[in-house]
């Protein structure tokens, strides 16, 4: 029955709180409004952060995969796979790379394969809708011409859903039927995945490619001679129990083996790994949106407490008439539910909104980000930002009200004796509010100068007037190593002879793109080193030219160079000052492990280039020639054209479909420019979220001092008349509004800088050429902030400035 009296009193509350409400719609529309701004922006960045680093992987015992950090042959995976089985329940390898697949007309279609151990579905959990799975059959080794490097073709295949959909209208006759090849006919076709299944990689080991299309079974070689064919990424799942440190002393156990100068292989927590990069500024975006809401139920909670003052004699009538301190409280917090109530619900509209303008400015890599959805997870974190909101904001004021003092506010003749009472815990929650959005500004104002400092970044090359794509697929014809090196040297005289272009460069992976995992390499007098690691980028003799990089030392390759038996290098300046230093690199000699131990001359240094990202300098870098492994296999393209780039597009795509008809696609055309301003895409998505919060805090904590402002001028009206009658100037009323609002802002904005100064460092990670501490950020910011303090107590000090003393005098 208790429970029932409860309920009844709660649906009268809230049915006499929306009447009160409803009197009054500009409070009610400012509060809403405000609850609507915290709550959709928390609620847009949990949706992401939520889909990106809580959700668990899609697959089977998720916590306990792991992936080794560098790529491993087949021999030297199957070596760890045989040598583990008491520390994991399983071990499978995965290796993505493009293809090109001709249609039935004749044209050529790109696609994404991935090469798998035969076990690797069985492990992860991933169901076949219609078919089979692989089996160990399915793996054995058929025969593939020794090294180096053959392309992978796989004897059957497996395909996604989607490909399913799109190729083969989902017509599940195609099992057991072949696929087309580059020649002749291609794998055969076994199953079709169940709906949903994606590999999530992370970036720098699966790069940019999709999820794989087809799946073909790892049927290579796994014998002593593949053990330089290093291009599997090997993936386990932990026994219950086992931890990943016992798992690493076995798997250093095992490479021990391998010789001196064998891989590091690290293993690394599989989500963990893929959310590296982005965790640590999602959790700033996270942390932003918390002060957000704060400042938020501050500025509600400052209107609730002047709209409680200003209803006193209201209360204490009730108070007379025997309503208790609990009742009268809870009317307050009913208000205050029924606000948090209307402004969540219109903060989750403004969130599914805000959601889709993030997926559109979202940076590339944000893994998984596709799944971000309003979904119950999302919604139940609105709730119950939403309760805690009315219960922050609803305290204050409800606390005050329950303790009218009824016979002061009964026999008091002003209209606005009760406007004092409040006021230190207004004051608090103005300097509370100030602090908070102080910390926002100082945020945004470090992501600027970051920006400002990635656009002056010098990646080591000229990216204006540089056109880029992607070469998929070999001509038909073109599968021995020298005939494809030959394919390459004329598809790049092909390209040169296009009017309008100047030069031609191509390479295994150009700048900010991911070319491939590092190798370790040493000096003449310098022991090997598993540590020491640079990348290896293999160019075509015109790459340095193309690029404009600069030559420090030296010259570059020329196509006598790109011949195999030319063990020639060039080398960047970062590398040639660690080797070499105070002397000069050329001539010197150089040894990478690829993985066996190469000598290699040194005929030129280039400037470093910023191959991975603008925001880093990355490792060093050694060049070779496509002709040092004799096996043709740039395939990133560079033209320098003269004038816009882009109007080249379609010249390049005709050369290149009249060159290789049917077995040749050209994917990710862009202009470098392009490419630079998609690096710069992480940076520019945290500075305009973390600015637009910001602003945002900002305003609210502006509205907040002006709001208290305005209470102080109506509380001290009386007081204001008698002084300006007793000979004050409407100046120094002025300044007496303006001095008390820039008071509680320099008390605000000393908490603010204090609590920025230890908080700004979780965001070193996304920083650029700036540190968390930049005193000119700081000090900009805190001017910043004053100003906006003066602005707003701007009205309030002119209504003060602007009182007629007599008649402020009668109405009080």
């Amino acid at each position: 029955m208790r429970r029932l009296n409860l309920s009844d009193d709660l649906v009268k509350d809230l049915a006499y709180a929306a009447r009160i409400l409803r009197k009054s719609p500009a409070f009610a529309i400012a509060a809403v409004a405000t609850i609507a701004l915290g709550i959709g922006a928390g609620t847009a960045i949990f949706s992401v952060t939520d889909a990106v680093l809580l959700r668990p992987l899609p697959y089977r015992n998720p916590n306990r995969l792991v992936l080794a950090d560098s790529p491993l042959s087949n021999a030297g995976f199957f070596d760890l796979r045989n040598g583990t089985n008491a520390e994991f329940e399983d071990m499978a390898a995965v290796m993505v790379f493009r293809a090109v697949v001709p249609r039935e007309d004749g044209s050529a279609e790109r696609i994404s394969k991935g090469l798998i151990t035969t076990n690797f579905f069985a492990m992860l959990g991933a169901h076949i809708a219609f078919g089979r799975d692989f089996t160990d059959a399915d793996g054995r080794p058929h025969g593939q011409p020794p090294p180096p490097f053959p392309p992978p073709q796989g004897t059957v295949a497996i395909l996604s859903y989607d490909y399913f959909q799109r190729r083969y209208s989902a017509n599940p006759a195609v099992l057991g039927s072949e696929m087309l090849g580059a020649v002749g006919a291609g794998p055969r076709i076994v199953g079709i995945l169940a709906p949903g299944f994606k590999l999530f990689l992370p970036a720098r080991i699966g790069g940019p490619q999709p999820s794989p299309d087809v799946w073909i079974a790892n049927d290579r070689g796994y014998d002593e001679p593949n053990r330089g064919e290093l291009m599997l990424q090997a993936i386990g799942s932990l026994r219950r129990g086992v931890t990943p440190d016992r798992a690493q002393s076995q798997i250093n156990r095992i490479a021990a083996t391998w010789g001196p100068n064998r891989l590091q292989i690290r293993l690394e927590p599989w989500r963990q790994t893929l959310v590296a990069e982005v965790r640590p500024a999602l959790l700033a975006l996270m942390g932003a949106v918390v002060f957000l809401l704060l400042i938020a139920c501050g500025n509600v909670a400052n209107l609730l407490m002047v709209r409680a003052s200003l209803r006193e004699r209201e209360l204490a009538v009730r108070a007379a008439l025997g309503a208790s301190a609990g009742r009268l409280t809870r009317q307050m917090l009913a208000e205050a539910l029924l606000l948090s109530g209307l402004g969540t619900l219109v903060g989750v509209a403004l969130a599914w909104l805000g959601i889709r303008e993030l997926l559109d400015l979202a940076p590339a890599n944000l893994p998984r980000l596709e799944s971000t959805s309003i979904d119950w997870r999302v919604l139940a974190f609105a709730a119950l930002a939403g309760m805690l909101e009315s219960a922050i904001f609803g305290a204050l004021p409800g606390w005050r009200a329950a303790r009218p003092d009824v016979i002061q506010i009964l026999h008091g003749a002003g209209r606005t004796a009760g406007l004092g009472a409040g006021r230190f815990l207004r004051n608090g929650v103005v300097i509370a509010e100030v602090a908070l959005s102080l910390v926002l500004l100082i945020g945004s104002g470090l992501m600027f100068r970051s920006f400002l400092e990635l656009r002056r970044v010098d990646p080591g090359y000229d990216p204006h007037g540089l056109l880029t794509f992607l070469s998929v697929g070999d001509a038909q014809g073109f599968q021995q190593p020298q005939r494809r090196l030959a394919f390459l040297r004329e598809l790049q005289d092909r390209l040169r002879a296009i009017p309008g272009v100047q030069s031609v460069g191509a390479a295994t992976g150009l700048p900010l793109h991911l070319a491939g995992p590092p190798v370790q390499w040493g000096a003449e007098k310098m022991p090997a080193d598993p540590a020491r690691r640079a990348d290896l980028p293999t160019v075509l003799p015109g790459y340095f030219e193309t690029l404009r990089s600069r030559v420090i030392e030296g010259r570059t390759f020329t196509e006598a160079d790109n011949a195999s038996g030319r063990n020639v290098a060039v080398i960047d300046q970062s590398l040639a000052a660690k080797a070499f230093p105070s002397q000069s690199a050329l001539g010197k000699r150089i040894c990478v492990y690829i993985p066996k131990p190469a000598w290699l001359e040194v005929v030129g240094v280039v400037a470093h280039q910023r191959l991975g990202s603008l925001a880093g300098p990355g490792r060093e870098q050694i060049y070779l020639t496509d002709g040092f492994w004799g096996i043709g296999i740039s395939r990133h393209w560079a033209l320098r054209t003269a004038g816009d780039p882009a109007k080249y597009a379609a010249a390049v795509r005709a050369e290149v479909a009249r060159f290789a008809p049917g077995h040749l696609a050209v994917t990710e055309m862009q202009t470098m420019d392009t490419t630079v301003a998609r690096a710069q895409a992480a940076t520019r998505f945290h500075l305009l979220l973390i600015g637009v919060f910001s602003v945002v805090a900002a305003l609210l904590a502006g509205v907040g001092l002006y709001g208290v402002l305005s209470s102080v001028v109506r509380q001290r009206t009386a007081e204001i008349g008698v002084r300006m009658a007793l000979g004050a100037t409407p100046a120094g009323m002025f300044r007496l509004v303006v001095g008390q609002g820039l008071l509680l802002s320099a008390i605000g904005v000393a908490l603010g800088l204090a609590a920025a100064f230890g908080l700004t460092r979780v965001v070193t990670s996304i920083l650029v050429g700036v540190k968390a501490t930049d005193p000119a950020t700081f000090a900009a910011m805190t001017l910043l902030f004053f100003l906006i303090a003066v602005v707003a107590s701007w009205v309030p000090a002119r209504r003060a400035a602007d009182l007629d003393p007599m008649a402020a005098l009668r109405e009080e």
